[in-house]
């Protein structure tokens, strides 16, 4: 509501501006401004033409911009959960840099769905059952879940039925499934049977997982994020059974742009980082939670 301000935007003089307004106005048949003493107000006529005009104009800068991104290949802007994000990425894009000092990465940890014109993203990681629709999308990771606790509370809880004495940890993250893949879940692929209402109880993934390394119980754990803690040493998966669902995590990018250099040099970096977590799978018997029903 500044003819100045608006000069300046445009980087046009105030004079310059006021000829294209009075253009628009003899264009359009009536004013959409009322000219006040140091001020100016939309009529009613500016009121109803100012958002059409501002979406299109919002529209045509994010075209724009998406397009500019389409030649850059130095920074790759990627969204993916705050678990996923703090468990998974963060511990290894050290190992990224290195390999790609060439690629500047930009994070936002979000769950929120993403819409790659208005957010500016290139690469969306995201975890569930999968709809993606009109957008190219890859599998990531199976996921699977096991009881992992901190090595301190291995030889106290060392049989599946022991855990029966423990505090049980729970994240209720994944509790939106359709197919349990909870405590009684893995106690019934286990074949074993005790009360699993009991212990503490998270919203958050990650949060669930700092609670068992730091020692406060077993966490039914999912292998997506635990995988650098199993590394380190952090926790131990001692059993051998894994609870398999049908939600996973995908590689989400706009149809197309997955032959980008950039979006293809972060895809094969992060299936590389999955292959090499591979061994924890080795000598364990995998139950399909749907086979639980």
């Amino acid at each position: 509501m500044s003819f100045a301000a608006a000069a300046a935007e445009l980087n046009v003089t105030p004079a310059a501006l006021s000829y294209q307004i009075k253009a628009l106005e003899t264009d359009l048949g009536t004013p959409v401004f009322h000219r006040l003493n140091r001020a100016v107000e939309l009529t009613e006529a500016g009121r109803a033409l100012a958002p059409g005009v501002t979406d299109g104009f919002s529209a045509i800068a994010a075209s724009w911009r998406n397009t500019q991104r389409l030649n850059d290949n130095s920074t790759l802007t990627i969204t993916a959960g705050p678990a996923f994000t703090s468990k998974w990425l963060a511990p290894r894009l050290f190992d990224f840099a290195q390999a790609h000092p060439d690629i500047d990465l930009r994070f936002s940890a979000s769950l929120r769905l993403i819409d790659f014109d208005r957010d500016e993203v290139d690469v969306a990681i995201r975890f569930g059952l999968g709809h993606d629709k009109d957008v190219f999308s890859a599998p990531l990771i199976r996921e699977w879940m096991t009881p992992m606790m901190a090595p301190q509370l291995a030889d106290q809880f060392n049989s599946p039925q022991a855990l029966k004495d423990a505090t049980l940890i729970h994240d209720d993250s994944i509790s939106f499934f359709k197919t349990p893949t909870d405590w009684p879940a893995w106690c019934k692929a286990a074949g074993i049977t005790f009360d699993t209402s009991h212990g503490v109880r998270f919203s958050q993934a990650d949060h669930a997982l700092d609670a068992a390394i730091a020692g406060a119980g077993v966490v039914l754990g999912r292998v997506s994020l635990a995988t650098r803690a199993l590394e380190q040493g952090r926790l131990v998966a001692p059993f051998n059974v894994g609870l398999v669902t049908d939600a996973q995590f995908r590689f989400i990018c706009p149809q197309g742009h997955e032959a980008r250099p950039n979006v293809k040099a972060f895809h094969d970096w992060v299936m590389s980082e999955i292959e090499a977590s591979k061994p924890f799978e080795n000598g364990r018997t995998f139950i399909d939670a749907k086979s639980l029903k």
